[in-house]
Formats: structure tokens, C-alpha cells, sequence
């Protein structure tokens, strides 16, 4: 299927100032909008370089990558031979040996020398509040022409205070009400949360956000795993058809824990799981336990798994803990970031926060939860040992 001009691309196509800015929330095809216009100017236009940039590869590859060449190929417009897959850049040949193509390449702001590296024409900062302003402004004045941003509004970054009010800069906000091309489960899935107003504010009518309401804060992103860690726990979050199955691996390292996405997709068979952590290394799967049988299928194929331990307020109490924690994760963790950065608090019709969590991004944030709930137990009697033997012996310790 073809990607539709909506409402979105058609305010896209009115903004003539150099940098442009798209604010929006949830499935308001920001990036998809901005992807098509930048294919139609390489195909327009000859020797321009034409950037796509990112927080990491990963999260490149996962996001913007993937709808580019998904829109290229629903056009028949994508020609393999075109496609550099060692240095992820696309040639835009308007007839055989064509001396002056356009390119678009993609590349991430974790390769200092690519952010500091030749000029190129046009930019497009995909998710630019995850980038530092420092690296912007590395960015933008190694660019020609034009430079397109967008970002959810979850709270207010260097946009807003550094951008903004700076001469020709344009600045709209897109919601899903602009994408035509949204199937109506997904319109009725985005209405059902307005009773949460700052879940509502930013992913509904693509307002800038209040940061009180995230749940959790300070995590640090990594390369890789150090090779010191030691593997504590797996937390499994059970989803299939309308919500993925999440699988964190939680590690300790140095007084703090690290956070790797194993995997995070829908339509995974218990079996389809098994074969994933059987292919890990071993260690103890912390699943829901609203979900007995998935459990007790998955052990039958080999596989050390329980439920996790609820009761009373045990999500809230869960969310505590890992709240004491410092945290780090990698960086390939799409989707763990991701639900770092949107898991927020519930609001009442006040605009009140509550203590209940948003469901739309807990699927990774879930299966953590179970993982470190696991490890409490263990640690508090560590730690209640090491009290007595204090108590006994003070200059042991």
C-alpha cells in the first residue's frame, strides 16, 4: 500500500523557512511526512546531500531507515543497486551516468566524526530532543539549506529556549488528527486515554508537556555491556496480537544495574519466546503471572520461569524500587528508551497527577518491573545479614 498525502504532508509542504520544526503527538506520521517530502526533493533536484541523523544507529535503524525504505519500495521507486549498505546511503540517479546525483545518507550523532564532518545541504533530525544542543549547533552550521526537526513535546528542550525565537524558523504541531491514513482502532486507542490530561496534552493534542509526570528519570544510555557484568534476571511482559512481548535482560555492574532489550515484538508464540531464551545465556525469567499457562509452557521447553509476585499495590511499590536504582541502558534498547522517556504518571480530569501509571508505554517498563521485584527479596536479606553481623562484630566490616 502506498503512503497517502494527509493533512500532516500538506501543512509540511507551506513551510518556507530555513529551519523547521514539527512538534507532534502520538501517530501524527511527523516523520514519515518529513521522509517523503526530503525522497521527492532528491528525486527533483541534482547534487544535493540530503542527512538523516539520529541519537544512535539503533534507533535509525529501527525507526527512520526502515520508513524510508518501506515508503521507497510501496512507490516502486527503491532500486537495490541504489542502496550502499555499508555506509547507509541511497543514490538518486535521474538517468544512466548521471555525474551530479542526490544522496541521502543516515548516519547518527554518536560518530563525532560524522557530526563534525563535511557539509551537506539539507538536514533532518529525527527525535532532536534526544540529541544535545551542542550537537545541533555542530550540525546546523555545516548545512547548506534546510533543516527539518520534529519530536514528541514531552517537556520543553532546547528548542524552545535556544531555536524558536530566532529569525526564519517556522514551527507547527501535528496531531493524529492530520494523518488521515490512521485505521480507527488506533484513533479510538488515542481518544480512550483523554481523561489523562498530560498523557493527553502531549500525545494527543501535541502540546509541549509538564516533566513532573514522568516516572522515571536520570537513566543513563551506554554503548554495550561491560564485560564485568553479571547477569541477574530476564523480566518478561507478555503481549501478541495488539501489544508486544518485552524481554529485558537486568545486569548488575558497579553498585548500579544495565538494562538490554532481548526483544520487543507482537505475535510471539510461547515457543517462539522459548527459542529466544534458549538461545541466551541462563538466567532466572521473571514473567506476569496473570499468565500461568504461557509460564508453564515456556518451562516445559527448558526455560528457569515463575510469575512474578503481586499483591496490594504492587506496581506502585515495584515502580519504587526500581526508582531507587541507578540505571543505565544500551543504547540498541530502542524500545526500553523509548518507554523510559513516555512513561508517565496519569492525570485526573484536574490535570492532577495520580499514582497510577499510563498503560500505552509499559510494556518494556513492565517486564523490568517484574525482574527487579524478583531481586528484592535476595537483597533485603542481604542486607539484614550484614546488619547482624555488624551488630556482633562492628570491625568485620
Amino acid at each position: 500500500m502506498k503512503f497517502q498525502a494527509t493533512t500532516g504532508t500538506r501543512k509540511l509542504l507551506k513551510l518556507t523557512k530555513r529551519i523547521r520544526g514539527i512538534a507532534g503527538g502520538t501517530s501524527a506520521s511527523k516523520t514519515i511526512s518529513i521522509i517523503i517530502w526530503l525522497i521527492d526533493h532528491a528525486q527533483s533536484t541534482n547534487g544535493k546531500t540530503i542527512s538523516i541523523v539520529s541519537e544512535s544507529f539503533p534507533h535509525l535503524k529501527r525507526g527512520a531507515i526502515r520508513d524510508f525504505i518501506n515508503i521507497m519500495q510501496s512507490h516502486g521507486y527503491f532500486n537495490d543497486n541504489h542502496w550502499n549498505r555499508t555506509d547507509y546511503t541511497y543514490t538518486f540517479y535521474k538517468f544512466k551516468g548521471d555525474p551530479t546525483p542526490s544522496i541521502i545518507e543516515f548516519f547518527s550523532v554518536d560518530q563525532p566524526g560524522k557530526v563534525r564532518g563535511p557539509r551537506r545541504d539539507i538536514l533532518f533530525i529525527n527525535e532532536a530532543n534526544n540529541i544535545t544542543y551542542d550537537t545541533y549547533d555542530q550540525l546546523e552550521i555545516r548545512t547548506n539549506e534546510l533543516i527539518w526537526l520534529d519530536w514528541n513535546p514531552v517537556q520543553e528542550f532546547w528548542w524552545y529556549s535556544e531555536v524558536l525565537n530566532k529569525q526564519d524558523v517556522d514551527f507547527i504541531k501535528l496531531t493524529y488528527k492530520d494523518n488521515e491514513a490512521l485505521d480507527q482502532r488506533i484513533v479510538d486507542t488515542i481518544e480512550s486515554r483523554k481523561g489523562n490530561l498530560n498523557w493527553w496534552r502531549v500525545y494527543g493534542l501535541g502540546e509541549l508537556g509538564v516533566a513532573e509526570g514522568r516516572i522515571y528519570q536520570d537513566w543513563n544510555v551506554i554503548d554495550e555491556i561491560p564485560h564485568e557484568a553479571r547477569l541477574e534476571r530476564y523480566g518478561l511482559d507478555f503481549g501478541y496480537s495488539n501489544d508486544p512481548t518485552a524481554i529485558v535482560a537486568i545486569y548488575y555492574y558497579n553498585g548500579g544495574y544495565i538494562l538490554d532489550e532481548v526483544m520487543f515484538r507482537k505475535g510471539l508464540s510461547n515457543k517462539q519466546i522459548a527459542d529466544i531464551l534458549i538461545n541466551k545465556a541462563r538466567a532466572i525469567v521473571i514473567a506476569d503471572s496473570a499468565e500461568p499457562k504461557s509460564i508453564d509452557e515456556i518451562s516445559s521447553y527448558g526455560i528457569t520461569i515463575m510469575g512474578a509476585k503481586k499483591g496490594k499495590d504492587s506496581i506502585n511499590q515495584g515502580i519504587q524500587y526500581v526508582q531507587e536504582k541507578r540505571i543505565s541502558v544500551t543504547k540498541h534498547s530502542i524500545n526500553v528508551i523509548k518507554e523510559f522517556r513516555n512513561y508517565l504518571w496519569q492525570t485526573d480530569k484536574d490535570g492532577k497527577i495520580i499514582n497510577k501509571p499510563d498503560v500505552l508505554f509499559d510494556h518494556a517498563m513492565d517486564a523490568i518491573r517484574y525482574g527487579f521485584w524478583s531481586l528484592k527479596p535476595r537483597e533485603d536479606s542481604i542486607t539484614e545479614a550484614i546488619e547482624y553481623e555488624t551488630i556482633l562484630d562492628p570491625y568485620d566490616y
